[in-house]
């Protein structure tokens, strides 16, 4: 599948398949978010990949917009050391992976965690070093259902030289 179609067939899952994700897998899908754009070229993320279904429950626990992780074949959680665009950085990287998946046959669904009430429970549950901070978390699987939920026209969203008449 090209980035294109990927971009257009993808959606937000929240409910997958018990099956697991080859490793192999979640590693290109993780390699994608290495090869995001960052600030000032600082790529200051550590991807951590969760499979464990106890550990994917726990994080569950924590997230309150999160559960979903829970039924999950992987979790990313996305880190960030010190950086001026470290926000950002980890957004092109997370929203890179979300492609990927697409691509790969599996559904995605996006937590933001950036300064959420479950980034510190997350950080201790894997054991996260200082210096890095919860940015956003990434649930990985294949799709149950398919409940695609309708985007808005082009048409609603696009403006030429801004708002002009």
């Amino acid at each position: 599948m090209d980035a294109l179609e990927a971009m257009r067939s993808r959606r937000s899952v929240r409910k997958y398949e018990e099956r697991d994700i080859p490793r192999e897998t979640i590693e290109a899908i993780a390699d994608c978010g290495r090869l995001a754009p960052s600030g000032h070229n600082k790529q200051p993320w550590t991807f951590a990949v969760v499979t464990d279904r106890d550990l994917l429950k726990a994080i569950a626990a924590c997230a309150e917009y999160g559960r979903f992780i829970a039924g999950a074949g992987a979790c990313v959680a996305v880190f960030c050391g010190e950086s001026a665009t470290a926000l950002e950085d980890a957004c092109a990287a997370t929203e890179n992976m979300i492609v990927a998946a697409a691509a790969s046959g599996l559904g995605s669904c996006w937590v933001a965690s950036y300064r959420r009430s479950h980034a510190s429970s997350v950080s201790e549950l894997l054991s996260c070093p200082p210096g890095l901070e919860l940015m956003t978390l990434l649930a990985l699987g294949y799709p149950a259902n398919d409940s695609r939920r309708r985007k808005k026209d082009l048409a609603e969203v696009l403006r030429w030289n801004g708002w002009r008449s």
